[in-house]
């Protein structure tokens, strides 16, 4: 019924080879080893508050560097524009919480800047990538986003979708 010719998904095995999937992978695993690497030592030097924003900041980081592959992945299965753009949005903000949390943590006064800056130069790296592989996003392949928020250009949430005149009848599709 379902024949892998007749569809132009992108196997896991193709998004894995993605220069964008890559990085993304080096960012989560980055991410991962510095919230891993905030220590009770270090949140008990801090006063109370402090040491808890840190270990909120370092989960922060490994929770966005996680998201990214993930919504990266979900946009090139996907494939169509209104959805990738969605999580390209995703994306980006993940990304840009991850530098959020890494000043929180050196405001914290996390002393291991040599990370949060590898990190930090890490996610300017993804940024370019990133910014080169949204523009590889069909705007002609998409489906009309009546919420308005990632239609192509020129395409309006109200605007008429000749597919709605497609007549559908269950009993057909279900026999």
């Amino acid at each position: 019924m379902f024949d892998d010719e007749d569809n132009d998904y992108k196997s896991h095995d193709e998004i894995e080879k993605l220069p964008i999937y890559k990085k993304a992978w080096e960012i989560m695993q980055l991410g991962r080893k510095i919230g891993t690497l905030v220590s009770k030592e270090d949140v008990e030097t801090a006063d109370e508050v402090e040491g808890e924003m840190l270990e909120n900041y370092a989960s922060y980081i490994i929770e966005n560097s996680m998201i990214i592959p993930a919504k990266i992945a979900g946009a090139e299965g996907a494939d169509i524009y209104d959805i990738r753009m969605e999580n390209a949005a995703i994306i980006r903000r993940a990304a840009r919480e991850i530098l959020t949390s890494c000043t929180g943590m050196q405001i914290c006064g996390y002393q291991e800047n040599d990370y949060i800056e590898l990190l930090r130069n890490e996610i300017e790296e993804f940024r370019v990538i990133f910014a080169e592989w949204v523009k590889t996003f069909d705007p002609f392949n998409y489906q009309i986003d009546r919420w308005g928020l990632f239609n192509p250009p020129g395409v309006n949430y109200d605007d008429y979708d000749p597919d709605d005149d497609i007549p559908f009848d269950s009993d057909d599709f279900f026999e």
